[in-house]
């Protein structure tokens, strides 16, 4: 294959090209816009690009390998394809399928892939199955919002023309973001229409998101929601497939009542679940889309994943009667019970109440609430009361007597508060009130809330401000009240800390966030109550008895509120609701510590500390989960169908049913609307069928039904066979959720079973493009077909690979993509022409016989002994970054110093050996570039089977003494180069200076032992490593300090020079091991130097080079030199 010459920017990993990634080709087109081309290959920098030949011959490679792999479906697998090695089965969770997928998908997919790819190299029979997810609200929401835009706007609609002007703006506001984010210089602002203003954003339309995705005269079908279910699962499948998956698609299928096997599937899950006392019904307080008029479960949200309901406390403080006669708001509501309603975290501090604060620009309502009382709050509030049967009327009846009361009609207002210590308290103002969180009035209590002291502070020292909200000096005239004791802290803690962070007022937003985090932990963890009947207790204990006891005396309410703002498919804000509902009751203590305890076994792996941590924190939180709706896509609970099982409660033991979905569905039948391969229809899949297949185990009888024995057997044996999951790959952002649920569901289902449990769940961060998030309008959102079309299937992986493995969000840079096509391409240039060169005999390459090999093969041997080991471990603890390091770039690094050194000797690179480095470097690279590893290995290598049935490379342990010969050599012409640089740079200078004569000899001088003090120092090391483990602790530094200045030990006149002999032995030891600390080298360097000193004369630009002993008091040359040797530290002197 001819390649075109580019111009190369060197950089420290890899060759990469001058190129603006990303950049717009003239001309072609995808989907109706224009596509994204990378720029490939360039003359000049600067030039426009000479052609995109590269990435076109990487795409056609593609095409090749994958109608191969259509033709021959390698990733086809059951239970008779075992070899004896095992098996390894890795789910991923389906996707969910309102639209195509992008790069999130691909890269978080790339985990489970390159671990499949690995173990079947490894030998093993690996099942990598992947569906299609359907059920739940979104896409009922999204066929729902057409329809009503069709409906208001036409079809096609024509949206009005300031809503067009708006999404301009909106794209135009997000380009000048991005442009002042490159020049902060710049400090002007971008203007925004009044829609952009409010939102930030254009209206976002459902039509226009399809018209992206689907041929526009399609688009009208999807108002019908299986429209949705039929169009995108295939288009994912082949986007999969573009990208290379490995997947067994015989096994793919979609979710909801549309597909009867998996529905009949799902029904039997929730029936084991209900027999087994798991799913319980009550009301219970979920977050709740008042417009949808149902539960908002993780996958029905736009915003607000993760946001469960918080439990407050509704104060009442009361409005006197005389202060409502007469009021110019409040005055119709005399004779009533009105109070003002804070919403607090902490009842046990209304002892020390001082005031209450309202936002004077917050709109406000007077409401009625069961019993006859009127709470003057938010309408939001209001609104989310009235869900929780805190109304007189129906449920979500708002009563207000009093509508547009603003907070400046309530500033001066008189309370009288529960349990405060001051009579009579005033309504005062509070700039910085969220009206979006609570009730919009806020209970002030500044001994223990540094928010409350800073502003009661701010009224008590300015009257002039105080004055403008026509605040009086009586108004704010309370000391703060003393009611928790906090070690170190006082009984005013808000006080204290204030004062020592600085705190100057409201507006020192940081400090006061810093100082409530400090002063509501202590309080609650360490604080002791020190008024009121439960002095003397910890607040702990005294909190949940002081809010029981205002509850039951009616001077406070229960209120819930999601912990975070929650935005529906449907674009509803979400409140907290009392719902009568089907719950699974993840919060029962025997089920959550067997699930806890699974965990935390040696049966589970969970790769990362952080994702460990976070599934025990999890395991204990996910409390009650309501398992079902009233609306949307799905299966209906068996035994009371007005109820559809909600998408995450569908989600968590599919996996099994990927092990029989190619029997019962089969190949190209995802929705399973005919009977697949073992020819049974779904409806004689009873629970008796199911709990053969899935529960029976070994022995077990099988039931009398309508499905033939020899069937029953084939379903059960591939269950028992792919059993246990070994492997879930995810973003980290399903732990909360579905992982943790998985966890749940799969000990209850075997409970009888734990060796069916997941034997590993690992997850990752999400991805960013080029150090940012991915958005649309900042054009950096990649469409996964996109992807591969820009830059191929190959390139986009191998840039996936590189981008990271943590818990913490990884970086897809398209520089990486764009320069792989060039790695990938150069190297298959290498191949081409090293196995012709072998094949023809070629002078230049020594002959394949083995041994006859010289330092540099072994060298060389040992490189790739190291490297195959090292992707070996990566891989197998799923760090693909690491892998691709060690078996891509080190490989690399490997095959250039010998390529050098056979270049430089002459001696030429061994046949066999740079065979073995082919061979090896594809197939470490076959799980990350599989269609690149394919074509070499069966089109250049001319292997007769895929390289999927390869196996992985076979490693000796490293030799770590020509590790050590080989670093020795490297450092010293490295140090060499540096010393005669330096000595060709002396010399004299000036106008009229005769040019420095070229010296063409040196010599080298090499030092077998080290200087006795050196010595002694060196053995104190050696028995400190042993005393300690074969380890140096941190410790190591004081103690060797200790030791040196020691008079026993006669080192004090050398202790500088010694610390620095201890700092610089020390991390070649944890290098190398202790041999590092031998008083003699384990190897003859003065022999190595010897038999290749033409080798370092080329290195250097020299013509001979002679090796001496630094005791060798005949040698030529500097004697500073000689006598500064060391050993393992030659010297060298120019002649």
């Amino acid at each position: 294959m001819r390649t075109t010459t580019v111009a190369l920017a060197r950089t420290a990993r890899f060759s990469t090209l001058v190129v603006v990634p990303g950049a717009t080709a003239k001309g072609g087109k995808a989907n109706g816009k224009r596509s994204r081309e990378p720029k490939e290959e360039t003359k000049e920098k600067g030039d426009a690009p000479a052609s995109f030949a590269r990435r076109d011959a990487m795409l056609s490679i593609q095409a090749d390998v994958q109608a191969l792999w259509e033709a021959e479906r390698p990733f086809e697998t059951d239970r008779h394809a075992d070899t004896g090695n095992g098996k390894f089965i890795v789910t991923f969770p389906y996707p969910y399928m309102n639209g195509r997928l992008h790069l999130g998908h691909a890269f978080s997919m790339t985990k489970a892939e390159f671990r499949a790819h690995y173990e079947r190299l490894k030998g093993k029979n690996v099942l990598f199955p992947f569906g299609f997810h359907c059920t739940g609200m979104p896409i009922q929401a999204a066929a729902n919002k057409l329809r009503d835009e069709l409906a208001t706007y036409g079809c096609p609609p024509q949206f009005p023309a300031e809503e067009l002007a708006a999404n301009e703006a909106a794209k135009k506001a997000a380009e000048e973001k991005k442009k002042a984010a490159e020049a902060p210089e710049k400090k002007g602002k971008g203007k925004k229409t009044k829609l952009v203003a409010k939102t930030g954003t254009g209206i976002v339309r459902t039509w226009n998101i399809l018209k992206r995705m689907v041929p526009e005269d399609e688009i009208p079908e999807f108002v019908d929601p299986i429209k949705w279910l039929r169009y995108f699962p295939p288009r994912g499948m082949d986007d999969l497939k573009g990208f290379g998956a490995g997947c067994d698609w015989r096994r793919s299928f979609i979710t909801t009542q549309v597909n009867p096997y998996y529905d009949s599937f799902i029904r039997w899950q929730f029936a084991k679940l209900r027999s087994g006392g798991r799913i319980k019904f009550g009301t219970r307080p979920s977050v709740f889309s008042i417009r949808d008029q149902q539960v908002c479960a993780d996958h029905d949200r736009a915003s607000g994943e993760g946001a469960v309901p918080q439990e407050y406390t509704i104060i009442k403080l009361r409005v006197p009667e005389s202060a409502l006669s007469g009021h110019a708001k409040l005055g119709s509501l005399s004779g009533k019970n009105v109070f003002l309603a804070p919403a607090t975290l902490r009842p046990e501090t209304m002892y020390g109440q001082t005031n209450c604060f309202v936002l004077p620009d917050g709109e406000y309502g007077a409401y009625e609430v069961l019993g006859g009382d009127v709470l003057v709050m938010s309408e939001r509030a209001a609104r989310g009361m009235m869900y929780q049967e805190l109304a007189p009327g129906a449920a979500g009846e708002v009563k207000c007597l009093v509508p547009g009361i603003k907070g400046w009609d309530l500033l001066g207002l008189p309370l009288n508060c529960p349990q405060a210590t001051y009579e009579t308290v005033y309504t005062l103002p509070l700039l910085s009130i969220s009206m979006g969180k609570g009730t919009g009035v806020v209970t002030s209590v500044p001994s223990d809330a540094p928010d409350d002291y800073a502003a009661l502070r701010q009224l008590q020292d300015k009257p002039d401000y105080a004055a403008r909200y026509g605040v009086e000096p009586h108004m704010v005239d309370f000391a703060v009240v003393p009611i928790i004791e906090i070690p170190g802290y006082g009984s005013t803690a808000a006080v204290q800390v204030c004062e020592r962070l600085g705190v100057r007022g409201p507006n020192d937003r940081d400090k006061l966030a810093a100082a409530k985090d400090e002063v509501y932990l202590k309080g609650f963890t360490d604080g002791v109550m020190v008024v009121g009947p439960y002095a003397g207790t910890p607040v702990k204990d005294a909190k949940p008895k002081i809010r029981a006891e205002m509850i039951a005396a009616g001077t406070a309410l229960a209120y819930w509120e999601p912990d975070a703002k929650v935005m529906s498919r449907t674009g509803d804000e979400c409140i907290v609701a009392l719902t009568e509902q089907w719950y699974l009751s993840y919060d029962d203590a025997e089920w959550t510590q067997q699930v806890l305890s699974h965990v935390q076994s040696g049966g589970f792996n969970g790769y990362d500390d952080n994702v460990q941590g976070e599934f025990e924190h999890r395991i204990g939180w996910l409390g009650e989960w309501a398992c079902s709706r009233k609306f949307g896509l799905g299966t209906l609970l068996p035994w009371d169908e007005n109820w559809v099982i909600e998408s995450l409660s569908d989600s968590t033991i599919y996996m099994a049913y990927y092990t029989v979905a190619h029997l019962l569905q089969g190949a190209g039948n995802m929705e399973g609307a005919s009977t697949g391969p073992a020819g049974v229809p779904p409806e004689a899949f009873t629970e008796a069928v199911w709990d053969y297949i899935f529960l029976g185990g070994a022995g077990s009888a099988a039931p009398d039904c309508d499905v033939p024995a020899d069937v029953l057997a084939d379903l059960k044996g591939e269950f028992e066979y792919w059993y246990p999951m070994n492997l879930r790959v995810s973003a980290k952002d399903l732990i909360p959720n579905h992982l943790t649920m998985a966890l749940f569901n799969h000990c209850e289902i075997w409970k009888n079973r734990p060796e069916m449990w997941p034997q590993g769940m690992y997850a990752n961060g999400h991805i960013l493009v080029d150090a940012e998030k991915m958005s649309k309008s900042k054009g950096n959102f990649i469409m996964m077909n996109e992807g591969v079309a820009d830059y191929s299937a190959d390139a986009v992986r191998f840039a996936c690979a590189d981008a990271g493995d943590t818990w913490e969000d990884a970086n897809f840079a398209r520089a990486t993509a764009n320069a792989a096509i060039l790695s990938l391409t150069t190297e298959l240039d290498f191949i081409n022409e090293t196995v012709a060169a072998i094949r023809g005999g070629a002078p230049a390459l020594r002959n394949t016989e083995l041994p006859a090999w010289t330092f540099f093969d072994r060298c060389f041997a040992n490189d790739m002994n190291k490297c195959v080991a090292l992707c070996d471990e990566n891989c197998a603890n799923m760090k693909f970054r690491d892998a691709l390091k060690a078996g891509f770039f080190e490989m690399q690094l490997a095959r250039d110093r010998y390529r050098d050194w056979a270049s430089q000797t002459g001696a030429g690179m061994h046949a066999g050996l740079i065979t073995r480095w082919i061979e090896a470097q594809v197939i470490m690279l076959a799980p990350f570039c599989p269609h690149w590893a394919e074509h070499v290995w069966r089109n250049v290598l001319a292997k007769g089977e895929s390289v999927l049935k390869a196996s992985w490379p076979a490693a000796e342990p490293e030799d770590a003494l020509v590790s050590q010969m080989q670093a020795f050599l490297a450092d010293a012409v490295k140090d060499f180069r540096r010393s005669t640089a330096k000595k060709a740079k002396g010399g004299k200078k000036g106008k009229g200076a005769a040019p420095a004569k070229k010296q063409t000899a040196a010599a080298v001088y090499v030092a077998n032992e080290w200087l006795p003090w050196k010595q002694q120092v060196l053995g104190w090391m050696r028995a400190y490593y042993a005393d300690n483990g074969d380890s140096f602790p941190k410790t190591f530094i004081k103690e060797l300090k200790d030791y040196l200045m020691d008079e026993a030990n006669g080192l004090k006149a050398q202790m500088k020079f010694g610390m620095q002999f201890g700092n610089y032995i020390k991390p070649i030891v944890e290098q190398v091991g202790p041999s590092a600390m031998a008083e003699t080298m384990p190897f003859d360097q003065a022999e190595l130097l010897r038999q290749h000193a033409d080798y370092v004369a080329k290195q250097l630009e020299l013509e001979t080079v002679r090796v001496y002993g630094a005791e060798d008091d005949e040698a030529p040359g500097d004697a500073k030199k000689r006598a500064s040797a060391e050993p393992g530290r030659p010297q060298i002197a120019l002649l």
